[in-house]
């Protein structure tokens, strides 16, 4: 039986939990979400009609900051994959030292069914749903799958609204004439490529020498396998909703970006040929890279994995079954609370800028972004040779221990 991403974030957490010897108190306090809001709400459609949707905030944790993390839209999202999305950022913002908690929200929606008025009604109204969790100070959310830019943007103008003043702060991920942050779009594709080559030369590998696979192609997988094919990295395999490409002699990225733009999709490229999607997870790479939704590598699809490197670019892609049958074939895996940790660096970046009303050239953010990056990977490597343990183990014992300290330190109130 397949596990929830809920299930999954909790099995990770009791494994790390156990291998640190955390107190069980502590335990307790750490597996479960701090908050969680369910909120339906109406929306009239551009016909005239009215349609209830489902929508969700959780917050994991805030001991170390206000929370932190992104708005969803998607037919699948549901309450326990919110619940591990928001763990996730608790780690992922500890094992990165910035100072903010975790927190997920997402909308039971289709994006692609609702004409661009519906989607901003449908923000707008979701926004003010969850204003009682949401400020600059308490719960900061940013773009994830099926959100842009231009959500962000709706959702800061309505909270704007209801408090009579800008507030810039309160978002993350905006465009930048409403105070988003030069390099935040490509932030976490460009943190990716940072970690993929460090692995890569921790293997030994040159860039050059390296295949990479992505699986899936929204901001984060198209800027990863742009990112990396620049660092010189041969791309083989592609894949986004409707269909996977693979050409082992390497995909021309700038000549498939314009079979993207006229097309929307990878699929059809003639520069490759039709593959499944199954495929392209196990086909014949050095790298790879699963840059989609959650579960993607799944105890019978990890079995087949050929890839010597998988670098999550998405959160929650492989079992723990899989990540076990990866370890015994001798596969590097970077964690995904490293290894797409870049947007939620950058997003704190944008967050300090716009509170101090002052900001950065994106070669500064890009300079800050990648000794971040740097920095927790030579950490977590360094905690895995000591341990003789996985990478995924080092990180959360790292990030745990850090939201644990946070939380003795503090005190239970009252």
């Amino acid at each position: 039986m397949e596990l929830t991403a809920w299930q999954v974030a909790q099995q990770q957490f009791d494994e790390a939990a156990e291998e640190m010897g955390l107190d069980q108190s502590m335990r307790e306090v750490l597996r479960v979400p701090q908050r969680e809001l369910i909120v339906n709400f109406p929306v009239r459609m551009d016909n005239g009609t009215v349609r209830v949707f489902t929508g969700y905030r959780v917050q994991h944790n805030i001991t170390r900051g206000p929370a932190k993390g992104g708005l969803r839209y998607h037919p699948a999202v549901n309450l326990d994959e919110v619940r591990a999305l928001s763990m996730w950022m608790s780690w992922k913002t500890a094992l990165m030292g910035i100072p903010f908690g975790g927190a997920k929200g997402g909308v039971v929606v289709d994006p692609g069914e609702l004409t661009q008025n519906e989607l901003e009604h449908l923000t707008r109204r979701y926004a003010t749903e969850i204003s009682v969790f949401v400020g600059p100070h308490s719960d900061i959310p940013a773009p994830d799958v099926g959100t842009n830019a231009q959500t962000m943007a709706w959702f800061m103008d309505t909270l704007s609204m209801h408090h009579g003043y800008s507030m810039p702060a309160v978002i993350t991920g905006k465009p930048v004439q409403v105070g988003g942050s030069l390099g935040r779009l490509e932030a976490t594709g460009r943190g990716v490529a940072t970690v993929t080559a460090k692995a890569l030369a921790r293997m030994g590998v040159e860039p050059s020498d390296a295949t990479v696979a992505v699986q899936g192609f929204g901001n984060v997988g198209s800027i990863s396998a742009m990112l990396l094919h620049r660092k010189g990295c041969r791309i083989v395999g592609l894949s986004d909703v409707k269909g996977a490409i693979w050409n082992a002699d390497g995909i021309d990225i700038d000549d498939l970006m314009k079979h993207f733009s006229s097309q929307g999709t990878v699929a059809g490229y003639a520069g490759a040929q039709a593959i499944t999607n199954r495929e392209l997870l196990t086909g014949d790479c050095l790298v790879l890279v699963p840059a989609a939704l959650e579960n993607q590598l799944t105890a019978d699809v990890a079995n087949d994995v050929r890839a010597r490197l998988v670098v999550e670019a998405a959160n929650g892609p492989t079992t723990p079954e899989a990540d076990e049958i990866l370890r015994g074939k001798g596969c590097v895996l970077v964690p995904d609370i490293l290894a797409n940790a870049g947007g939620v660096v950058v997003s704190y970046f944008e967050w300090v800028q716009d509170l101090q009303a002052f900001f950065w050239e994106e070669t500064d953010i890009n300079a800050r972004l990648e000794l971040l990056m740097t920095r927790a990977f030579d950490t977590v490597e360094g905690l895995s040779t000591e341990r003789k343990t996985t990478l995924r183990r080092a990180a959360y014992s790292i990030a745990v221990n850090k939201v644990a300290e946070a939380t003795l330190v503090r005190g239970i109130y009252p």
